[in-house]
């Protein structure tokens, strides 16, 4: 009689098992070091949850900014598909690190407090990658530098990033270009002061660049590369503004109104954070639509 398994392959054969001589799974992610580098500094059960959410979120923050570089570059060189694939991915990003927060809403303030001490003074106030995002994204503020004397390699690369254009800069001097395309009228469309500008200063909202906006918008056929851009920008305003809050109310229902770790304001200082706006004119044209 036939044995049915006689010629079969198991499952231990179909799969390569012996990695003496390969790269393996684990050897290509690092995971022997991404792995152990929790490293808990009390013996409360709550506190790997709070490590694990904050180094996951640091690799999805390094992996925003990675893409924002590529936006930022694509844009320079006019690869429209290109940037509008990446800011797409920024977006569900930032998504992802939103739902982040309603895992770290378990922790309940008593638990916090537990190990809290530990902590001594860091904060994610220190965190050079969030910091980097923002300042691609045109929040740019050169006191904060500061926080990252210590660190050379980070403090130049911050300090380049500080001092190059933003997403928004490099959208603004297309926007100029391709409207000059079309529009042939003297000292249009966007104001000297908004192309020339010192790019480590934060942005300063223009009626030039509100004006300019608003031909696109209203002329969305003709200028879709354009239209489509800056909805996307608004894509990503949208996502990160649900991050802060987020973020905001998982502090104040954990920590309340106390001082943060890293002697910020916490709650009060992310409140404000909300006020700011990366790409001002688009949100107020909609107004005059």
């Amino acid at each position: 009689m036939h044995c049915p398994h006689s010629n079969s392959r198991t499952m231990e054969d179909e799969i390569h098992t012996d990695f003496n001589d390969d790269m393996s799974y684990g050897d290509y992610l690092k995971l022997e070091q991404v792995l152990s580098a929790q490293q808990p500094l009390s013996d409360q059960h709550d506190e790997m949850l709070f490590i694990v959410i904050h180094q996951t979120s640091e690799l999805w923050i390094k992996l925003a900014g990675h893409e924002l570089s590529s936006a930022i570059n694509n844009l320079q060189k006019g690869e429209f598909n290109q940037a509008f694939k990446v800011i797409s991915r920024v977006k569900q990003i930032l998504n992802q690190l939103t739902q982040s927060w309603n895992i770290l809403s378990t922790l309940t303030p008593v638990d916090y407090l537990k190990f809290r001490d530990a902590l001594g003074h860091a904060s994610g106030f220190q965190s050079y990658g969030y910091r980097k995002v923002e300042f691609l994204l045109g929040n740019k503020n050169a006191a904060m530098l500061k926080v990252h004397e210590s660190d050379p390699v980070v403090h130049q690369e911050l300090e380049q990033i500080l001092n190059a254009p933003s997403l928004y800069d490099v959208t603004l001097h297309l926007l100029n270009e391709k409207l000059n395309e079309k529009l042939h009228e003297p000292g249009l469309p966007l104001d000297d002061e908004v192309l020339t500008r010192d790019f480590s200063q934060p942005y300063q909202r223009n009626d030039s660049v509100l004006n300019a906006w608003l031909t696109v918008y209203q002329n969305a056929d003709q200028y879709f590369q354009l239209y489509e851009l800056a909805e996307k920008l608004i894509d990503i305003e949208d996502s990160f503004q649900q991050w802060r809050f987020k973020h905001m109310y998982t502090v104040q229902r954990i920590i309340g109104n106390k001082t943060g770790t890293g002697g910020s304001s916490g709650v009060g200082f992310l409140k404000k954070a909300l006020d700011i706006s990366f790409f001002p004119e688009l949100f107020e044209l909609r107004t005059h639509l």
